[in-house]
């Protein structure tokens, strides 16, 4: 009989997540992601037996699929305008520690990955958020030229942001950019 997982799989993809978002790719050494996850080598090959590249893949999907959830689905929700974009305001805040945590699409997309294994993913995710926020900012009154635009500029200032508050070690930049949604987004 296999012994017993010593961590459960949503918190290895948390712990895992964490080192991706901190270091990035090409910072997750086998032994930081070892320490993270309180697992030897060993066991992470057997939890994931493509390695690190794998471990990566998991992560990513992941918090796409949290993105979709948390994200999207409350943008494109049926309801009120203001109250949509709240919760996704929210959840966007949550999920950057207010403005003191990398975006984990931005770290795995380091320019040695450009063409790399998480790039059609990254793009597609990307995709999908710019989508979300112009087809609410459609929603919100404006044209589809102009929404499109607005759906790209929400998307740039959230990420812009994040790198700036990082940059400067103070989170105000992106509390900052949330807070400046409403604006891009309603006409």
């Amino acid at each position: 009989m296999p012994r017993p997982a010593s961590i459960d799989d949503a918190e290895l993809i948390a712990r895992l997540s964490g080192v991706f978002q901190d270091v990035g790719y090409e910072g997750a050494s086998l032994a930081v992601l070892s320490d993270a996850t309180g697992l030897q080598r060993a066991s992470l090959y057997h939890r994931f037996p493509g390695g690190k590249q794998q471990m990566a893949e998991e992560v990513l999907a992941s918090a796409i699929d949290w993105a979709v959830a948390n994200v999207v689905a409350p943008l494109n929700a049926k309801g009120d305008l203001a109250q949509r974009l709240a919760r996704a305001r929210a959840n966007l805040n949550e999920l950057y520690g207010s403005g003191t945590k990398s975006c984990l699409l931005n770290m795995l997309m380091a320019p040695r990955n450009l063409g790399g294994p998480f790039a059609p993913a990254i793009k597609s995710a990307f995709e999908a958020l710019v989508n979300a926020f112009a087809q609410f900012a459609r929603e919100a009154g404006h044209r589809p030229a102009a929404a499109r635009k607005a759906g790209e500029r929400a998307v740039t200032l959230i990420q812009g942001s994040l790198v700036l508050a990082r940059g400067l070690q103070n989170p105000k930049p992106f509390r900052d950019a949330l807070n400046a949604l409403e604006e891009e987004l309603f006409p």
